[in-house]
């Protein structure tokens, strides 16, 4: 029988240890579509309390890997390859025009937060509790970078996207968060240059990158 009990080594909190296990065993395909997650039986297997795993499953339903359904619980609905390369192909298209539909409208203060930002990612490790800031500052990174962009529907479009897989994806792929930091910095430095040619392409390599490490992870542990 697979040991799945979570260590409390670190001060991760246990929701956020809860999540990304969860999650991990969705998307490596441990589970089948439609198969109940029942949370006293999971409690015991990660060894925590019913509460982190009641929260775990909610950001769960959020990012559309579980269906949570009265009297029956949280069902599986694993997001399949072909999901990944929509979501994140539509993000490249989409964030590709709102960073160059932003960069022109940056303040000092816009480009001093981007720099702060950088900063700190690139100060991280890459421990447990370093990825869980990691994506914090990414998703601000990101967000700080399109700010300046005017167009409400793009944004919002955006927004939709980044809910669940596309904000997390650091957690999975903790290997390619070097990648992900010289990468940043291009976006800094051609937003700041006025290059929107150059920070339009930047950005969707950036984002087609995570996209092809994601969907090898996919697979792999799939196989």
């Amino acid at each position: 029988m697979n040991n799945y009990r979570l260590s409390d080594q670190d001060r991760m909190t246990l929701q956020f240890k809860v999540t990304r296990k969860l999650r991990e065993l969705i998307l490596k395909g441990e589970f089948k579509m439609g198969e109940r997650l029942v949370q006293e039986e999971w409690a015991k297997k990660l060894g925590v309390s019913r509460m982190p795993l009641r929260e775990a499953l909610r950001q769960l339903e959020i990012e559309g890997l579980v269906r949570i359904e009265p009297r029956r619980g949280a069902i599986v609905t694993p997001i399949s390859i072909e999901d990944i390369e929509e979501i994140y192909r539509l993000r490249a298209l989409l964030e590709g025009e709102a960073v160059v539909q932003s960069y022109e409208f940056l303040t000092d203060e816009d480009f001093e937060e981007l720099e702060e930002l950088h900063v700190k990612m690139s100060g991280l490790q890459g421990d447990d509790e370093d990825i869980e800031e990691y994506m914090d500052l990414n998703e601000k990174f990101h967000h700080v970078l399109m700010g300046g962009c005017s167009w409400r529907r793009i944004k919002g479009f955006i927004d939709t996207l980044w809910k669940g897989i596309p904000s997390l994806t650091p957690s999975l792929l903790a290997n390619t968060i070097d990648e992900g930091r010289k990468e940043h910095f291009q976006m800094l430095q051609y937003a700041r240059q006025g290059n929107g040619e150059e920070l339009r392409k930047v950005t969707e390599k950036h984002i087609l990158r995570t996209r092809d490490n994601l969907i090898h992870m996919m697979k792999n542990d799939r196989d």
